[in-house]
């Protein structure tokens, strides 16, 4: 059964013509491929529809998210931003009111014609990115925790959607842990551009306080001891949620094992450099190399990817 949401979406996608749609899937494309580096390396081993369809999501939520991060950059606040993520979700209702405008729309109204995912997530992401707006420090992991099922839960969602599982239920409670996983890593990796460039703070502060970390010490970039352990604390939490997200690989559709086994095991080669690099976050952006991801791409060859 189609959700009612979505039918209008799937009226929308059999309207577009081939030449518009080809076009809007190639921008999705060139989006996800830019700006999602780490994630995309898994979805070119998708099936076609499964791969057209998840760069349509991706690229809308990138959109969505730039809009708040790119303005934090150049020093912008308060109503010029909203009234951007206003126009965002009001590109959303018509995409499930059937009539998109923005090519990324297009692509996304075509997509959930195929894989219906709930209007809900794509809201909880908007949500996610006006919190952005009003909030730069979390007193603590709970509060943190919520941030993460808002921007990246909601994408677990959308992705399950498309991807889709065995046991839809258990697979969204594997995939919120292994969403959180995701972003606990981007917290850790980005600490030093989030506070330099966007004055955000996204590592709890009772923790920072547990360790005796004041937010100069990260200001300063120095790994002293209490930074150190901070940081480790953080690593060691993002590794317990990918393990109790491992359950989701045996869970999706097989056609897509390949793609979320890669994902989760570049972000966590990600924390392998961070460890390495002794917690070294304050200066370039800690990634992998392509040939790095070209030698995961590898060892995901085995039949069996129910483990990380």
């Amino acid at each position: 059964m189609v959700p009612t949401e979505a039918l209008a979406a799937r009226r929308a996608g059999s309207r577009l013509t081939p030449t518009s749609l080809s076009a809007a899937d190639r921008l999705c494309r060139r989006v996800a491929h830019r700006a999602g580096p780490n994630f995309s390396v898994g979805f070119r081993l998708l099936p076609p529809a499964k791969r057209r369809a998840v760069y349509a999501a991706y690229a809308f939520c990138r959109f969505v998210d730039d809009e708040v991060d790119e303005a934090a950059g150049r020093g912008e606040r308060g109503g010029g931003i909203e009234d951007a993520l206003d126009r965002w979700q009001r590109e959303l209702d018509r995409v499930y009111r059937g009539a998109p405008e923005r090519p990324v729309g297009r692509a996304l109204a075509a997509a959930l014609d195929r894989f219906p995912a709930p209007k809900a997530a794509f809201e909880g992401l908007i949500a996610g990115c006006r919190l952005d707006l009003s909030k730069t420090r979390y007193a603590n992991f709970d509060e943190l925790l919520e941030y993460c099922r808002l921007v990246a839960g909601t994408i677990s969602t959308i992705s399950l959607a498309i991807f889709g599982a065995s046991d839809p239920e258990a697979a969204e409670r594997a995939g919120d842990h292994l969403s959180t996983a995701f972003q606990l890593t981007n917290v850790l990796r980005d600490v030093g551009e989030d506070l330099r460039e966007r004055d955000r703070i996204y590592l709890p502060l009772d923790e920072l306080g547990r360790f005796g970390v004041a937010e100069d010490d990260l200001r300063r970039g120095e790994i002293t001891e209490g930074v150190a352990a901070l940081l480790r604390f953080q690593l060691e939490r993002a590794r317990d949620y990918y393990r109790r997200a491992e359950p989701v690989l045996g869970l999706i559709e097989e056609d897509a094992r390949r793609c979320a086994w890669l994902m989760g095991r570049v972000y966590l080669a990600v924390l392998d450099r961070i460890e390495a690099s002794g917690y070294a976050v304050f200066g370039r952006r800690i990634g992998l190399s392509p040939a790095a991801k070209l030698a995961l791409v590898a060892r995901s060859l085995p039949a069996d990817l129910t483990r990380w």
